[in-house]
């Protein structure tokens, strides 16, 4: 049940029970909260809510930046009927580890911080009573673990996380959390594929229990009308003139999948899917048959006050600002979202690549600096004594993200790593297995990638032969041949695309990143960098670069908007190379992609 992803629902057979709200908190800086009885109660406790990160609550440095181990501890009550069937508690997710415990008995423990999990308590609830379930959670950060880090000691012995990422350490119960009630036999798990036959669509399922009963499959369309419908734990359902899934023009079918024996129904789970196809031939990608060109951004989960908590308020906005720029794509970087975030990517009608929490696999001089790539310095980040386990972890959080996301129409792609170190000999062993295993778990067989760091070049970058297209991070103008400087990274820019198009071998080629940090406040004629002429004037250049290539079949620009990171000489209270501010408001670079994507085809360069 533990590795079980399907989103919880309420349905005639199950119930799914938020237990969102003020829980209680404290920060165990010298780990003793285990042996000192915490789980059956905090000591000293305050309030915090949950889902949050807990780090932008708080007046003081050092809760802010707090790392180690914490709690969270709340009440909640099991109603008697529920006795009989099977009691789940849900985590969205805990960051990044967690041990559960529920009235004082350890239940489970959990490794990665970006992706939910569940775990049974049937035996050690008390029906009709409150329980008790309390949440040890740690942050800290070392290099065998998704995002990748270190964390030091400080002289007053205080612990410091180190990210070898360039985005803050939030922390916490960030999403949410959830009690369930499900049959003793369930449904587990559930698969879909998407097959077009001229007007018609034939959608493949198989569906996992945990069981030996017959199921059933029911398909409605948004009226409510019965569609079509399957027995058995495989089969196929046939939809006549489907309505498909299409960018700004999405059409959600309603499934419906049951356990029966004989006439009872057993169980019963529901989910909202958009009939698609999505693949690349010739150099384009195709959805449902047709060319599709990716406009869109890198994003963040993050926002005033709550960090990386989910909040749907916040989710909605970005949602309308995307829609109103013209964009039709985005990245999760740089890990798997809420999944919140999804659900509303499929109701908007909007195209997502997934990322897994790969990121920092490099060390790091800066916030955001790679050493290794740049300075001669060379570290092979996949020929370390941590590798073997980095990998394990790695594998764990992939399986468990396409798992979730698999039957989500607006993901498109899977991205497997963000600007690893990838040009040492450990490369390809590290990379290869992962590959494979994406392609074998998802039925659909998305396209495969991953972000290409800087000074990764085409005859050194040792990964991107596994790639199904090419993503490059590129930031000729601002991190390199900045400010006058311009007329050479042009230059130099267009060097480097002529080497990928000798080894794309008719794959497409995407950016995944390009930007320039740009204080909203900040005017200047002529430009310097950091004002918003200049942030304009290099992302002309960069798109005059894209529009030279016809491989070049997608453009999502760093970040959508500013978000928060670890303190550095080169970051003002965070990264500003959003085209939105933190608060959602545009930059002049808003209206300068709002031109520009409004009047590009979807089939831009078909």
């Amino acid at each position: 049940m533990e590795r079980s992803m399907l989103y919880p629902v309420t349905t005639r057979t199950r119930r799914a029970v938020s237990l969102d709200g003020m829980w209680n908190f404290q920060f165990d800086p010298q780990s003793q909260g285990v042996n000192d009885g915490w789980a059956n109660g905090l000591p000293a406790p305050l309030l915090m809510p949950v889902p949050s990160a807990f780090a932008d609550l708080f007046t003081d440095k050092d809760s802010r930046e707090y790392c180690g181990d914490f709690w969270y501890e709340t009440n909640f009550f099991v109603p008697g009927e529920w006795e009989g069937q099977e009691v789940v508690l849900r985590f969205g997710s805990a960051t990044h580890r967690a041990t559960v415990f529920v009235n004082g008995q350890e239940v489970t423990r959990h490794e990665g911080g970006f992706l939910p999990f569940n775990v049974r308590v049937t035996d050690l609830v008390r029906f009709n009573q409150d329980n008790k379930v309390a949440v040890l959670v740690n942050n800290e950060l070392h290099e065998a673990m998704l995002p990748a880090g270190r964390t030091t000691t400080l002289s007053n012995g205080k612990k410091m996380a180190t990210p070898y990422f360039d985005f803050y350490n939030y922390a916490g119960l960030q999403r949410p959390v959830k009690l369930l009630c499900l049959p003793k036999e369930q449904i587990v798990d559930f698969t879909v594929n998407h097959r077009l036959d001229g007007a018609d669509a034939f959608v493949d399922y198989t569906v996992e229990t945990t069981g030996e009963k017959d199921c059933r499959v029911l398909v409605y369309d948004k009226e409510g009308n019965l569609v079509a419908e399957s027995t058995g734990k495989t089969g196929t359902l046939h939809l006549e003139n489907a309505h498909l899934w299409n960018v700004h023009a999405s059409y959600l079918y309603r499934f419906v999948v049951q356990i029966v024996d004989g006439e009872t129904l057993v169980d019963e789970y529901t989910q909202k899917i958009g009939v698609r196809t999505f693949c690349i031939e010739n150099g384009r990608f195709l959805l449902n048959g047709k060319p599709i060109y990716l406009k869109g951004f890198g994003k963040h989960e993050d926002s005033d006050l709550r960090g990386r908590g989910l909040d749907l308020v916040t989710i909605k906005r970005d949602y309308e600002c995307m829609k109103w720029i013209g964009a039709n794509c985005f990245r999760t970087s740089h890990y798997p979202y809420a999944e919140e975030m999804y659900q509303m990517a499929d109701e908007e009608g909007f195209l997502v690549i997934d990322e897994t929490p790969a990121v920092g696999f490099l060390e790091s001089i800066t916030n955001f600096l790679a050493a290794n790539q740049g300075n001669g310095k060379q570290v092979g980040y996949f020929e370390k004594e941590t590798t073997p386990q980095l990998l394990e972890n790695h594998k764990q959080a992939l399986s468990d993200m396409i798992r979730r996301d698999k039957n989500h129409a607006c993901v498109i792609a899977w991205s497997i790593l963000n600007e690893p170190q990838c040009t040492s000999e450990g490369t390809e062993a590290y990379f290869k297995p992962l590959f494979d295993l994406a392609h074998e778990l998802d039925v659909q067989k998305r396209p495969r990638t991953y972000a290409i760091v800087m000074m990764s070049l085409p005859n050194t970058s040792k990964g991107q032969q596994f790639c199904d297209f090419i993503s490059l991070n590129r930031y000729y103008g601002w991190y390199v041949m900045g400010g006058q400087n311009m007329v050479d990274a042009e230059a130099a820019f267009h060097q480097e695309m002529q080497g990928w198009n000798q080894v794309l071998n008719g794959r497409p080629m995407i950016f995944t990143e390009y930007g320039a940090d740009t204080m909203p406040s900040e005017h200047k004629l002529p430009s310097v960098m950091w004002s918003q002429e200049y942030q304009n004037e290099y992302l002309d250049m960069n798109h005059r670069v894209f529009d030279a290539y016809d491989f070049v079949q997608g453009e999502l620009v760093w970040n959508f908007a500013d978000f928060q990171t670890t303190e550095g000489i080169m970051r003002v209270n965070g990264n500003k190379k959003g085209i939105f501010t933190r608060q959602r408001q545009p930059k002049d670079a808003a209206f300068n992609f709002r031109a520009r994507w409004c009047s590009l085809p979807q089939d831009f360069k078909k």
